[in-house]
């Protein structure tokens, strides 16, 4: 038992009306108005409370006539109608927004229990999602306490008559809530509390003379008698962790502490305990110097209420009285938002901490949590700022960075007088990594008004990544625009911002040289990009160096030395078709770069090709000196016939017709095979040797040239007799005109006579003649070989075959029986012709050459289905040529000489082709 008359006093609460401002400006209760606000009157709160509790953001408060009220931080009071009757009993969970409530519809004992879902409406009130009775059996008593577990599946009611009734499951809903009676007798239940450790629930159970412990996540609710010793009502708490979450039971005599197995320690408290709660790490107790028994408290307490009461607030780590003060009538104590609240009877709060440094140093000592310390620095640094001492107050500020909001102490010091408690605050919100990017904007605001140089350059200039504690992209924007460039640069090279040091760079300090050294810096990729994005730029003012560069990243690139690249890594190399565009207005710097990409890399794309010869061309069009043209000349030649425009060859010949270079144009007529354009060109010309020359160069692939010279030069009225002579001797000696359309050719010619086709002319007759001659004599051997054939048809169709062969016509044996001889005069041994036939009606000697002369007949017989066809097509269609060329295509009027006999009326169809095959076979026996 612990003596708290040794305990060391002081003041750190002082006693203060909350007050309530003009305006809703949001501020906690009990804290100062913000600056130009006015404090209008005291809050009071409605007549008639009866019970009091708090949690999420709100205070609540119940009263007799049936309303249940919300106090936000707002400090705007709102209500709603819970009960019919009255409200005696409020449970606010702390993680849940969920509110349970006991009250009263109707008159009599029969208390119900409504459980609301705050952040649910229904009709603008709070949903209620389950109501039921509270009494535990048939006998009506009234309820005395409540609790509820903050997983939501027990709820422990406590009762005047010394039951508890358990609510287990989903207290929410009737469905999946059980509820029995846990404890019974004969004293009344004067507190309820449930202690959580690791999956064991227990539930403590005071009365007015005992206090016992149920372990209530088992199955048979095992109970543990911990003392004979109760307390009254609202005299008992359960502590946080920094006291292991003890049971505080409040007593006349002492204040006992419990273990749900066993009692804990003890403290002499006189007085006679009204209230007893925790609030962070402080037992705050209401008491009454006049003993009354703990019956008389909970029965009759209304009769006493003029009586002095004394609030104490004990620090039981430390054993100091933390604050002592006597009030009239408190209703009860709260705790919200970091603070303690007094309700009194007349409907007034009171709050106010003081004695910063002690509380601090204190709650420090006592491991109080982070948040409450935070809210202890603001309200100090809110103390100092009010005073005027601003050094002061930001570094209190300072203090609760993480868990302060940064924008209220930046509003604080917005003004220009206050900017170096503004420039410390951001210093320090930077160094722990909290910082947005707007507070990176505003510290270099505030360095670059300051023109704080050697701050600036401290807070940039760090020595890794990892020691970064603000926006780089941020810090460079607001760098640049105050015109700190240097600055803006280290960071942007430093830091890889690679876009943002070219565009400072090359916009505003017009750094071109740098700028470049800079690209040629980068990995690849960033090189490539940045070429293509700053390329016009840095052509147009350093035109050599950016060519360079070019060469190099579009054919072996590698970072220069003072680059981040990797010297030994592979290079890489760009499209260098897509950097033509750059060099737009440098056609000097285009040509060594095409010319560079042309040799280097001979697989450069096609693009590198067209424009090099364009400008080639471009170049000799525009050149007046003789000797440079010809020298341009022989390069857009020698590039043409590079072999590099075969896929692309329409573009060139575009080109060097735009240009008017003949040259060019012929040598592509040349290689695209376009002889009648060559031809045309030099007719066009009247270049008559040339023409000429184009005939026995390209006569052979293309014959038609020289009946088209043989026109040209026939409808020329001066003297051509010497290239028309050429031209008949070629069109003689290859025969490919009839003389016919040679004269009439010429007839249009008025120079043109006879002495000039006179030799062409006799050397046709002359071979005519000779053609007739021996077309005669192959008639008249046709005629005499077809008598000698029929004649012998006739003897094998009149007289008898004597086959008279010896030697076997495969073998060269000697022919004995059994044999098969053929009328073609083969015979063989049966088992060779067995052996060799492919049929029994064919001779296997004469069978290929058979075979060949059927399929000729055959092909003969079906192209002329294939005339019939032809000229019934040839009638009717609308576009006869069509017709032609298509069956040209198909081969019809390939020539094909077959030796037939004249068809004879007489001799039936089949009689017929049976003479025809064997005229056939004899013929081809005979040769």
């Amino acid at each position: 038992m612990a003596a708290y008359l040794q305990w060391r006093r002081f003041v750190f609460f002082d006693k203060e009306l909350v007050k309530e401002p003009l305006g809703n400006d949001g501020a906690a209760p009990g804290t100062a108005p913000a600056s130009g606000s006015t404090v209008s009157k005291f809050l009071c709160l409605p007549p008639g409370i009866t019970v009091c509790d708090s949690g999420r953001g709100s205070l609540v408060f119940g009263d007799i006539l049936r309303q249940i009220w919300f106090l936000p931080r707002s400090l705007q009071l709102t209500g709603f109608q819970a009960y019919k009757l009255r409200v005696t009993h409020l449970y606010q969970l702390k993680q849940h927004n969920i509110l349970a409530s006991v009250g009263e519809d109707e008159e009599g004992i029969n208390p119900l229990v409504k459980i609301w879902n705050l952040e649910k409406r229904d009709g603008g009130n709070p949903l209620c999602t389950r109501i039921f009775p509270a009494i535990p059996g048939t006998e009506p008593t009234v309820v005395s306490c409540l609790t509820v577990h903050e997983n939501l599946n027990f709820m422990a009611i406590g009762f005047t008559d010394g039951s508890v009734t358990l609510n287990k499951g989903d207290i929410t809903r009737d469905r999946h809530s059980k509820t029995q009676i846990l404890h019974k007798g004969n004293y009344p239940v004067t507190g309820l509390a449930f202690r959580q450790a690791g999956k064991t629930t227990h539930l403590f159970v005071v009365t007015t003379e005992n206090v016992q412990s149920y372990i209530v996540s088992g199955k048979d609710y095992p109970r543990v008698e911990l003392d004979t010793h109760g307390c009254g009502l609202r005299c008992s708490a359960l502590s946080d962790p920094s006291q292991d979450l003890q049971f505080i039971v409040a007593g006349d005599e002492c204040v006992y502490l419990y273990q749900p197995d066993e009692r804990g320690p003890c403290f002499a408290f006189e007085g006679h305990k009204l209230i007893a709660h925790w609030f962070r790490g402080y037992l705050v107790i209401v008491s009454r110097d006049r003993k009354v028994s703990p019956k008389s408290e909970f029965t009759s307490r209304d009769s006493q209420s003029s009586d002095k009461q004394i609030l104490n607030i004990y620090d039981l780590c430390n054993k100091f009285i933390a604050y002592s003060a006597v009030f009239e009538d408190i209703v009860d104590v709260l705790a919200e938002w970091g603070s303690l609240y007094v309700l009194t009877r007349d409907g007034r709060m009171l709050f106010k901490k003081n004695l910063f440094e002690m509380a601090i140093n204190l709650a420090k000592s006592q491991h109080l949590d982070s948040d409450g310390l935070a809210q202890i620095f603001m309200q100090y640094g809110d103390h100092l700022y009010s005073k005027g001492n601003h050094d002061g107050a930001v570094q209190q500020y300072i203090r609760t960075i993480g868990k302060l909001e940064p924008s209220y102490v930046i509003r604080k010091f917005l003004d220009a007088q206050r900017i170096h408690n503004l420039t410390a605050y951001l210093q320090t919100l930077h160094r722990q990594s909290l910082a947005n990017a707007d507070h990176t904007t505003l510290l270099l605001n505030c360095y670059t008004k300051l023109k704080d140089s050697s701050k600036l350059e401290e807070f940039i200039k760090t020595k890794s990544e990892s020691e970064v504690h603000f926006d780089v992209e941020t810090a460079i924007k607001v760098l640049r625009q105050a015109g700190y460039y240097s600055h803006a640069l280290y960071l942007a090279e430093n830091h890889a911002h690679h876009e943002w040091y070219l565009k400072i760079q090359l916009e505003d300090i017009k750094n071109y040289q740098e700028a470049l050294c800079y690209i040629g810096k980068l990995p690849f990729e960033q090189a490539e990009s940045n070429m293509k994005r700053y390329g016009k730029i840095l052509m147009h003012h350093i035109p050599e160096q950016t060519t360079h560069l070019l060469k190099g990243l579009c054919t072996d690139y590698r970072p220069s030395l003072e680059g981040r690249g990797d010297r030994d890594a592979p290079g890489c190399r760009a499209n260098s078709e897509e950097f033509i565009p750059i060099f737009a207005n440098n056609p000097r710097e285009l040509k060594a770069f095409l010319e560079h990409m042309s040799e280097v890399q001979p697989d450069s794309p096609q693009g590198i090709y067209d424009t090099l010869l364009e400008l080639r061309l471009q170049n000799w069009a525009h050149e007046k000196d003789p000797q440079i043209k010809e020298k341009l000349h022989a390069e857009a030649i020698s590039l043409l016939k590079s072999g590099r425009f075969c896929d692309v060859f329409d573009k060139a010949l575009v080109l060097c017709q735009m240009h008017d270079f003949q040259d060019g144009v012929l040598y592509l007529y040349e290689q695209g095979k376009l002889f009648q354009q060559i031809m045309h060109y030099h007719m066009q010309h009247e270049q008559y040797r040339q023409v000429i020359a184009v005939c026995e160069r390209h006569g052979e692939q293309d014959p038609s040239l020289w009946e088209q010279a043989l026109s040209y030069f026939a409808r020329k009225e001066e003297d051509c007799k010497e290239y028309v002579a050429a031209v008949l001797k070629h069109i003689e000696s290859k025969n490919l005109m009839p003389p016919l359309l040679v004269v009439q050719t010429l007839a249009h010619n008025s120079t043109a006579t006879l002495s000039v086709i006179r030799d062409y002319l006799v050397q046709k007759l002359q071979k005519q003649s000779q053609q007739i001659a021996q077309d005669e004599l192959r008639v008249r051997r046709y005629r005499e070989e077809t008598t000698r054939i029929r004649q012998e048809i006739q003897e094998l169709k009149a007289s008898p075959k004597i086959f008279q062969k010896t030697k076997c016509s495969i073998c060269n044996s000697a022919l004995e029986l059994p044999s098969v001889h053929f009328l073609c005069g083969h015979s063989f041994h049966q088992h060779c012709f067995e052996s060799y036939s492919e049929s029994d009606a064919d001779c296997p000697t004469c069978l290929p050459e058979n075979r060949k002369v059927m399929d000729m007949i055959r092909a003969q017989e079906q192209k002329r289905d294939l005339h019939d066809q032809f000229q019934h097509q040839l009638k009717c269609s609308n576009d006869s040529f069509s017709v032609i060329a298509d069956y040209f295509g198909r081969g019809v009027f390939n020539k094909l000489t077959l030796l037939t006999d004249p068809p004879t009326a007489r001799l039936t169809p089949s009689l017929e082709a049976g003479l025809q095959r064997d005229l056939l076979m004899h013929s081809k026996r005979g040769t």
